[in-house]
């Protein structure tokens, strides 16, 4: 496999569209969980621009190829959501974006990160346990597919 040669930043108000569209795409892997709607990208785009600044990107020749989201509570805790597109997992992508949300957490003086990730997903568990994150607990069922399948998820935390 090639080297991956990516940049990580900052997002702007003018990444939204990008943003939104990689969510699409994202989203569109997950088809029938049946507690999501359709994405609406131009929804989704003006909920990008808006929230800009808590955001990270990874960019390969002006196009988006991942993104991490953090989310400030009050209290000191930031939890974030991170997509990657489908070409360029395995590439290190997740692993920088993750990096880059601990720095900026840290710089902004926040003591815990968290999120939530499907149980099923061994791959993002690994990279978030290998960033020092662990497991504080589980939710089951919390997602139904359309089959009536239910997806359990696990609750991690990183401690700053």
């Amino acid at each position: 496999m090639a080297v991956a040669h990516f940049t990580i930043r900052p997002a702007q108000a003018s990444d939204a569209r990008a943003m939104a569209e990689l969510f699409a795409a994202v989203a569109a892997e997950r088809t029938g969980i049946a507690t999501e709607p359709p994405v609406d990208i131009d929804e989704r785009a003006a909920q990008f621009a808006r929230t800009a600044d808590g955001s990270i990107i990874a960019v390969d020749d002006g196009q988006t190829v991942g993104m991490l989201h953090i989310e400030v509570s009050r209290h000191g805790f930031g939890e974030f959501g991170m997509l990657v597109d489908r070409d360029w997992r395995g590439r290190g992508v997740g692993s920088a974006l993750v990096q880059a949300a601990i720095s900026r957490a840290r710089g902004q003086g926040l003591h815990k990160l968290c999120l939530e990730v499907f149980a099923h997903n061994t791959a993002a568990i690994a990279l978030y346990r290998k960033s020092g994150f662990v497991e504080e607990g589980r939710r089951t069922g919390q997602y139904r597919r359309a089959s009536g399948e239910l997806w359990d998820s696990i609750v991690m935390g990183l401690a700053l």
